[in-house]
């Protein structure tokens, strides 16, 4: 399987051997005055990424260049740039097979929350970087704008709706192959950072935001 990675807008050279995401949880345990004890459930933690990546130096036939990174230096000015504006940014996954099929990618607004540079003998002249990344949550107050009737008027707009026998319908999108919950926000929605409100909507059968499969009906905002 080939993959492509992006932090922000970059394209890494050549892409870790492993891509660890560790999803954990708040969950906290209690001890009744029975001495039972229980788990008090509540929202899930937010994603951790820790990657190891190698920056060459040396002209590589495996390393993929789109101009997005000019060079090691480069990359690390970036990096730089990202840490002290503090601002969210996308990390993307794109998976494909060896027969060039597209799978699932991944998608998530990230923050970088540190890196470390390393110069490994054992890499010879190329860049170290390990990075930790946090998922980011986009939060806020939403406004909702209320209509007040009087009660003659909705009695007869609930009997008018009663008697065309049209049922009102939430939006709704089928998953089709290859989707992943970025691509049907930037579908659909026309922003793909939009992703997190079709997940909100849909957490009753979407436990993991990354696993979605093909024939789930999501309901869209």
């Amino acid at each position: 399987m080939a993959y492509e990675i992006y932090i922000d807008d970059m394209l890494l050279p050549l892409p870790p051997q492993k891509i660890p995401v560790k999803y954990g949880g708040q969950n906290k345990t209690v001890n009744l005055i029975s001495g039972e004890e229980i788990n008090l459930v509540k929202p899930a933690a937010l994603a951790e990424i820790s990657i190891d990546v190698i920056i060459p130096q040396m002209d590589y036939p495996s390393a993929v260049w789109d101009g997005s990174v000019e060079s090691a230096e480069d990359f690390l000015e970036k990096l730089k740039e990202l840490k002290q504006q503090g601002k969210p940014f996308e990390f993307l996954v794109i998976r494909e097979s060896m027969g060039g099929e597209s799978l699932f990618d991944t998608s998530m607004d990230v923050t970088l929350e540190e890196f470390k540079v390393s110069d490994d003998v054992s890499e010879g002249l190329d860049l170290s970087v390990s990075l930790t990344l946090k998922e980011y949550r986009h939060y806020g107050t939403k406004l909702k704008t209320f209509k007040i009737v009087d009660k003659e008027t909705a009695e007869g707009e609930n009997t008018e709706g009663e008697r065309s026998g049209e049922p009102v319908l939430e939006s709704s999108y089928t998953v089709v192959k290859g989707d992943c919950l970025w691509s049907i926000a930037k579908k659909k929605l026309g922003n793909g950072n939009r992703w997190q409100e079709i997940h909100q909507l849909n957490q009753d059968k979407v436990k993991n935001p990354n696993l979605i499969y093909p024939g789930q009906v999501l309901t869209m905002p």
